[in-house]
């Protein structure tokens, strides 16, 4: 597709987005109305939504439109799979500069309609925008298919903490990225478009989880938000914890323990969850760590004593560039 933005218009440039999307069983009026309509046989709908901001969240030397498409939904999508539903249909709502390549928001909607479709979802409607600085804003939906949602409130002393899915990949990648570096690209790759779990949240409600999330913003830091929420304090063995070879070799290379990535980097969106001790989890589980009584120590400790090094992400915090 040859123009920018600007010359296709706000109608060509809708025409060209949605003519790439595909649709589910779920969605019986998808985009080119006021409105979509998704069936919801649960009768409840599981929402969120996200922002990611150029030059915050991604930048375009270092990822294609069609990466920043499926990072988008997948964030978007992991958090509807951490509920314990299954997800349904995507919104975009998205801000581009007039001068931009038209070639740029086509390719992303191909990154955002492929993530949908590993997931079970699509893509049922949204809006475009002129703005100077390009902004991609997801809103998910899911079905808790009669489960009941599994919240952040529910873990218990005596419970697991298992986790499903890749852990320190994403900032492994971004510190490659960071000094100018495209290798190990499966690192790189993990940065660029996560891979959550999706089934695995649906299924950790179906085998009995008390508590669960994606990682988004660094194990700690999201199993500080589990631990807060259910007034406990959890525990994390290093031990049980495995650092992927090439993992520890890119530490080696940077001066960063990987086990630093593995508890504090976010993005990946591995499933977390607690569940009571006797609970049988499939392979794909590993048990991390356990839930124990609150106590004078932070709400999440590692092998007992607090964690004294800096991690997680917080939006307003003083981290620097990407991410």
């Amino acid at each position: 597709m040859k123009g920018t933005v600007g010359e296709l218009g706000e109608f060509g440039l809708i025409k060209e987005l949605t003519s790439r999307l595909t649709t589910t069983p779920a969605v019986r009026l998808g985009p080119g109305d006021d409105a979509a309509v998704v069936a919801a046989p649960d009768r409840r709908v599981v929402a969120s939504t996200d922002v990611l901001l150029e030059g915050r969240h991604f930048r375009r030397d270092w990822s294609t439109a069609y990466d920043v498409g499926r990072k988008a939904a997948a964030q978007n999508l992991a958090d509807i799979a951490a509920m314990g539903a299954v997800p349904t249909a995507v919104l975009l709502a998205l801000v581009v500069p007039a001068e931009l390549p038209a070639t740029w928001p086509v390719e992303l909607m191909d990154g955002i309609r492929d993530e949908c479709q590993v997931a079970g979802a699509a893509v049922v409607g949204g809006d475009v925008v002129r703005g100077e600085t390009i902004t991609v804003s997801i809103t998910a939906l899911g079905d808790l298919r009669n489960h009941e949602p599994v919240t952040r409130a529910g873990a218990q002393p005596g419970d697991v903490v298992a986790v499903t899915g890749w852990l320190g990949w994403s900032a492994a990648g971004l510190a490659v990225l960071s000094r100018g570096f495209r290798s190990p690209r499966a690192f790189v790759e993990a940065h660029r478009r996560p891979e959550p779990p999706y089934h695995a949240g649906p299924a950790a409600a179906s085998l009995g989880a008390t508590a669960m999330t994606d990682v988004s913003d660094g194990l700690i830091a999201d199993l500080g938000h589990i631990a807060e929420a259910s007034k406990v304090r959890i525990d994390l063995r290093t031990a049980a914890i495995d650092v992927p070879t090439q993992m520890s070799d890119i530490g080696q290379a940077v001066g960063v323990d990987p086990m630093q990535w593995v508890l504090t980097g976010g993005e990946d969106h591995a499933i977390v969850a607690t569940f009571p001790a006797d609970v049988k989890l499939p392979a794909r589980w590993k048990v991390i760590g356990e839930v124990v009584n609150p106590s004078a120590l932070p709400q999440v400790t590692v092998d007992g004593a607090p964690w004294d090094r800096a991690g997680g992400w917080d939006h307003f915090g003083d981290q620097e560039g990407e991410e």
